[in-house]
């Protein structure tokens, strides 16, 4: 699934979730720059995911132990009460952790990408492992679709859309870029941000205080989007995060999935012994917009 290039509108769609938890963003703001290394930042945590999706169980390892080292040396203070405390929290991790997932799965999903629910399921309880890379415990972390939704009706109260989160809003919607790619920036990134941000859950629209489109319309374009990025031949996909995928298919051979059915031609995953997927559910080598749609969200 992380080999789908919907990915990056989740990822997205994420940044926007997380951005709610007060205490969480306000980590964030205090300890980053993200605002002036932005790309650096996004392909440092797509380098994470990578590694820990497809690389072997020592580089998974290592990451976890990085990015907890970093953590444990950074704090921020609530401003209204002068607390300080430590943004590796368990309950900040959580949210970080539950806003990602669910953001993953939620996009994936609803653009087209097939996964059963027991599917879903087991993604959310094989991801209790990335939750203990970065320093929370597994029993803890919710593992199926029943108790992540349990978890976000537990924490709703908390959120709020504040300075910070409008601050990250703001930028989503208008990085800093290099003049010459402002054209680009306003045609493709603001469509792609806007649609992640259509794709977030009703109570989030409430409280970032900007209407979405209706959710018939938010499904149709994610999916018009999933099948036009599905089109983009997948060792050309799977270059970024720098060549995880394909280290990984050259490691464990060729019948790792994903791994090419044949070279040249266009495949994301294997179904079966001898048998390719295409991103759109069908079969055989080729892509076409025409393509049936995966399960309903």
């Amino acid at each position: 699934m992380h080999a789908d290039p919907m990915m990056w509108v989740a990822g997205i769609r994420a940044l926007y979730l997380q951005a709610l938890h007060p205490r969480a963003v306000r980590g964030v703001m205090q300890n980053s720059d993200f605002r002036r290394d932005a790309w650096g930042r996004l392909m440092r945590t797509a380098g994470f995911v990578g590694t820990t999706t497809y690389g072997t169980g020592e580089a998974a390892e290592k990451a976890g132990a990085r990015v907890r080292g970093i953590h444990r040396r950074l704090t921020a203070t609530d401003p209204d009460t002068g607390e300080r405390y430590g943004v590796d929290e368990p309950g900040l991790l959580l949210w970080v952790h539950c806003a990602e997932i669910d953001s993953y799965l939620h996009v994936a999903r609803r653009s087209g990408f097939r996964l059963t629910d027991a599917q879903a399921d087991r993604y959310m309880s094989e991801h209790r492992t990335s939750a203990r890379l970065v320093g929370l415990d597994p029993a803890e972390v919710p593992g199926s679709q029943a108790e992540l939704a349990a978890y976000f009706e537990k924490v709703r109260p908390e959120l709020a859309a504040g300075p910070d989160a409008r601050v990250v809003d703001a930028f989503l919607q208008r990085p800093p870029t290099h003049p010459l790619l402002v054209p680009a920036r306003e045609m493709l990134w603001r469509r792609v941000a806007n649609l992640a941000y259509a794709s977030l859950p009703p109570y989030a629209h409430d409280l970032y205080g900007r209407r979405a489109p209706a959710p018939a319309v938010v499904t149709r374009r994610l999916r018009a989007t999933g099948t036009a990025l599905r089109c983009v031949p997948a060792r050309v996909r799977w270059q970024l995060p720098p060549k995880h995928i394909l280290r990984a298919m050259a490691r464990l051979g060729p019948h790792t999935r994903p791994a090419p059915y044949k070279v040249g031609r266009w495949v994301a995953i294997l179904d079966g012994p001898g048998r390719a997927q295409r991103a759109d559910g069908g079969d055989s080598g080729t892509c076409q917009s025409g393509g049936r749609p995966g399960a309903p969200d």
